[in-house]
C-alpha cells in the first residue's frame, strides 16, 4: 500500500519538487495539497496522473483525504500551526522548514507523543550535507579551531543557516568543549555569529544555491570540508527517506543522521 502525502506549500521552490518526487516514487502517493494563495481547488499533478484536492486551509484537506503523512517546507510559523493540526489528526510530519526556536522543536516533540505519531524535523535533507556535518563532527575533537562559511541564494531568509548553526553546535559537543578562537583587533566587525568557538560566516548572493566549508585549523595545517548543492534535486532522495522512516516511529526525530544510522536516534 502507498504512503498517502499532503504537501503544504505545494507552488513553492520546494513544493514543486517534493511534488514532482513523489509522484515519481513508487511507495508514494500525493493525495492533496496547500499554498498560501490558490486560484482553483485542484492541483494538476506533474506526471499527468490527475489531480489532487487543493486548498489554503489545510484542516479541510487533511479531513478529506486523510494522509498518513503531511510533508512541510513552508516557514516555521506555518509549519508550527500545521504540526498541531496534523498531530491532532493522528498525521505523521516531514518537516524542513528553518528558523525554529527550541521551544518549537519541544512543542513539535510533544505535540508527536501526544498524537502518538512520528515527526522528522531537519535542517537540510541532501544527504551530502549530512555526510558533510557528520565528518566534520569526527574531525572536532583532534582540531582545536574551526569556522563556518555558508553561502546561499538571495531569496534565503535565515542567516546563518540552520544547517551551519547545527553543524556549531554538533561539532562543539563532540569534542566536548567549545573551539578556541585566535584574539581580534578591538576594531574587528566582521568575524561573524560565534557559536560554541565557532565563527560562522554567512554569504547570500543570486547565482548561489547552498554551500557549505568547515574549516579547521591547527599549526602548520588546515582542514576543509566542503559541500555543494546546486539544485533542490539534492534534497529529494532525503525527503522521500524521512517520508517511508516516519511511519515506522514515534515521537520525534531531529535531523536526517538517525535515519542513515550515522549516530543514535535522538
Amino acid at each position: 500500500m502507498k504512503i498517502r502525502v499532503v504537501v503544504q506549500g505545494a507552488l513553492g521552490r520546494m513544493g514543486k519538487e517534493i511534488v514532482s518526487a513523489l509522484c515519481q516514487e513508487p511507495e508514494t502517493e500525493i493525495v492533496g495539497a496547500t499554498e498560501l494563495s490558490v486560484t482553483t481547488d485542484s492541483l494538476v499533478l506533474p506526471d499527468s496522473s490527475g489531480s489532487v484536492p487543493f486548498s489554503t486551509d489545510l484542516t479541510p484537506i487533511l479531513t478529506d483525504t486523510q494522509p498518513d503523512v503531511l510533508v512541510d517546507f513552508s516557514t516555521a510559523v506555518a509549519a508550527m500551526s500545521a504540526a498541531r493540526i496534523a498531530t491532532d489528526k493522528g498525521i505523521n510530519l516531514v518537516i524542513g522548514a528553518t528558523g525554529f526556536s527550541p521551544d518549537d522543536i519541544d512543542e513539535i516533540e510533544r505535540l508527536a507523543q501526544s498524537g502518538g505519531v512520528g515527526a522528522v524535523v531537519a535542517p537540510n535533507f541532501a544527504l551530502g550535507a549530512v555526510l558533510m556535518m557528520h565528518l566534520a563532527k569526527m574531525a572536532a575533537p583532534y582540531l582545536d579551531y574551526a569556522e563556518i562559511i555558508e553561502l546561499h541564494h538571495d531569496k534565503k531568509a535565515d542567516a546563518p543557516s540552520g544547517t551551519s548553526l547545527l553543524t556549531a553546535r554538533e561539532m562543539a559537543e563532540a569534542r566536548g568543549k567549545p573551539f578556541s578562537q585566535p584574539p581580534a583587533p578591538d576594531e574587528a566587525e566582521s568575524r561573524g555569529k560565534t557559536v560554541d568557538g565557532v565563527a560562522i560566516h554567512s554569504v547570500r548572493l543570486p547565482g548561489l544555491m547552498a554551500h557549505q566549508e568547515v574549516i579547521f585549523g591547527a599549526a602548520g595545517q588546515t582542514l576543509r570540508i566542503r559541500h555543494d548543492q546546486i539544485s533542490r534535486e539534492a534534497f529529494m532522495p532525503g525527503i522521500i527517506l524521512a517520508v517511508k522512516e516516519v511511519m515506522k516511529r514515534k515521537g520525534l526525530t531531529r535531523g536526517l543522521p538517525a535515519l542513515l544510522d550515522l549516530e543514535e536516534t535522538s
